[in-house]
């Protein structure tokens, strides 16, 4: 690693100024991402923020009848809740989905949102990345495409968001609550949250420099069924292939695109009557493989019809 400097916030208000003051620094939680970043030399922070052991691990009721996570409870802690389980089993079965027992006991629920692309390009330096370098082009486009994006991907980047949670939350509706510099709050719903590549890729977030994400919020459970439903090479220990998070009439899509997808026209068609399968090829028709990921369109299109089966107890 190359030297840094490290400081432990002892409040949010703390944290926000010191970021905004300190160029290059970086907040820290569970670290499950970033400090493999760090040994890796992609990233490179001079200074970390230890928010990890601030105040905001609860999971409240809202007034609304919905849920307000705080950012720094971990993935199994969620995953674990008796209201979540409950109330939402689709976040629930997408937290299960997604690392091993031993990464989702120190993950926090802040820093998966924010966790960087699983892409072999994005984590070998010797290779272009436009990503970790800009400018240096996309070795993926012609390269190992196999996880690569098949939907909003540009020339400059067909990299995949790695989050299993983000999808769940994106088919849920919810938003994220941030604490300013300034002492002022934010808030952005979870769908814009994630940016696509266009011709920037390295800019991966609309949250604004120096701001931390303080908590999830989930609005009341939808009526429905909710399901997630992931593909991967094996059981454990490997990312996905495509996923699908349904929760009502609501549909996300996950490993196909730079971020969370939110399936807009598959769920307008679904209300307009169509079947599961016609749902998701009308999701699916702008579709673009690069190769050794054309596979993915079909299964994606499969396991979506699926998951919306399973959810809604028809037939595909």
């Amino acid at each position: 690693m190359r030297p840094f400097t490290y400081e432990r916030a002892s409040d949010v208000a703390g944290a926000v100024q010191s970021a905004a003051a300190t160029p290059g620094a970086k907040f820290i939680a569970g670290g499950t991402n970033l400090l493999d970043l760090m040994k890796l030399h992609i990233e490179a922070p001079a200074h970390l923020i230890d928010v990890g052991r601030l105040p905001l691990a609860q999971i409240e009721e809202t007034p609304d009848g919905g849920l307000r996570i705080g950012a720094m409870a971990t993935n199994s802690q969620v995953a674990a809740d008796e209201r979540v389980r409950r109330r939402y089993p689709v976040l629930a079965q997408a937290i299960l989905a997604g690392g091993s027992q031993q990464l989702r006991n120190k993950a926090s629920v802040g820093g998966n949102l924010l966790q960087r692309t699983r892409c072999a390009y994005f984590y070998d330096t010797t290779k272009p990345c436009n990503k970790r370098a800009p400018g240096s082009g996309c070795g993926a486009l012609e390269g190992l495409n196999r996880n690569s994006a098949i939907l909003g991907q540009s020339n400059a980047c067909i990299a995949t968001h790695p989050s299993d949670m983000a999808v769940a939350l994106a088919a849920l509706d919810a938003s994220v609550e941030t604490a300013r510099p300034d002492g002022g709050q934010g808030a952005l719903s979870l769908v814009d949250l994630h940016r696509l590549p266009g011709e920037t890729p390295q800019v991966e977030t609309n949250l604004p420099a120096g701001e931390l994400i303080t908590a999830v919020v989930l609005p009341p459970p939808p009526q429905g069924g909710q399901v997630y439903r992931k593909a991967r090479e094996r059981a454990s220990y490997a990312a996905g292939l495509a996923s699908v998070a349904v929760a009502g009439g609501r549909i996300a899509l996950g490993a196909v695109a730079h971020k969370p997808w939110r399936a807009d026209k598959a769920e307008a068609a679904l209300a307009a009557g169509a079947a599961p399968a016609e749902a998701l090829a009308a999701e699916l028709a702008g579709a673009r493989g690069n190769g050794r990921n054309d596979f993915k369109i079909a299964l994606t299109a499969r396991l979506g019809a699926a998951a919306i089966a399973e959810a809604s107890g028809k037939d595909a």
